[in-house]
């Protein structure tokens, strides 16, 4: 194989790369980040036989205009974006062949809010503190901008085939209850609020992004802050002004604000595909 590239003719609204995430590096105070459905990103990676750890684009709302300057192949997951190949559409989830020069651009958003483009082999861009996951303070870039290239193997393989596919769980973008466990300060709450927090329906906020989830509603905060705790992805902060955060893969390792529900791994990867004003409301589990 020899490396080449992927140009980026045009930029989406927020086009980062990802893996996994930036694990044991949460004591001296990184992120995890990693990708924020990684249900979708794994199963783009599987698809082409990947690790699923292998670093792909992860595409927010409205997609980039991309120029492959090799053969490849390629897989698209999560969010449809309407994908086009040159001027024909492409399937989600299935193995999609790529010709030196083609170029890949993206429509209208149908459903989801981001989705995840793999390369047979994976992207190889920067790999800082054993990961490739593009993050504020710890990378050189936080997103990719017109011009930038991505480095790709070239890729050739008749015997690979282009049928190859997974079938799409629509259910996965359009149940709005999320699982959540009870936080470390869920019982300082009163019996009334720890009722609301699971009756009430709630709606993301536009100031969402990859470090947390706003909720819009305000919810009764009667509580003081907590000496600087442990926090994690999942974790659904209280703040003074009784605004709930829903953290997500960029979010702080600690924080002062009361933790009071844990969203469950599943949830952040169903939640990571909400788009501002979804409805979303929550669903106790016991550990």
């Amino acid at each position: 194989m020899r490396s080449s590239m992927i140009e980026v003719l045009k930029a989406g609204f927020y086009d980062t790369i990802q893996d996994l995430g930036r694990f044991g590096m949460q004591n001296i105070g990184v992120p995890l980040s990693g990708a924020m459905d990684q249900y979708a990103a794994k199963t783009a990676n599987s698809v082409l036989g990947n690790n699923v750890n292998d670093a792909v684009l992860e595409i927010t709302v409205s997609g980039p205009k991309l120029l492959f300057h090799c053969d490849t192949v390629i897989s698209l997951s999560g969010a449809n974006l309407n994908a086009l190949m040159n001027a024909e559409h492409v399937k989600l989830n299935s193995i999609i062949a790529v010709k030196k020069n083609d170029i890949l651009s993206f429509g209208k958003l149908s459903f989801g809010c981001r989705a995840y483009l793999a390369v047979k082999g994976g992207l190889l861009t920067e790999y800082v503190m054993k990961s490739r996951s593009m993050c504020p303070n710890i990378t050189s870039n936080l997103r990719l901008q017109k011009g930038d290239c991505i480095k790709i193997e070239a890729y050739r393989n008749a015997k690979m085939s282009s049928t190859a596919s997974v079938k799409l769980n629509l259910h996965y973008f359009e149940n709005n209850l999320f699982e959540v466990y009870e936080g470390p300060e869920f019982k300082m709450l009163s019996k009334q609020q720890q009722e609301a927090l699971f009756s009430r329906k709630f709606s993301i906020s536009k100031d969402s992004n990859r470090m947390g989830i706003r909720l819009k509603e305000p919810f009764p905060n009667q509580l003081k802050s907590i000496i600087t705790s442990l926090v994690l992805p999942g974790t659904i902060q209280l703040t003074p002004s009784g605004e709930l955060i829903i953290l997500m893969r960029d979010c702080q390792v600690t924080g002062g604000y009361p933790r009071v529900l844990q969203v469950s791994e599943n949830a952040i990867n169903r939640l990571a595909q909400r788009i501002s004003g979804s409805n979303i409301r929550f669903k106790r589990i016991f550990q």
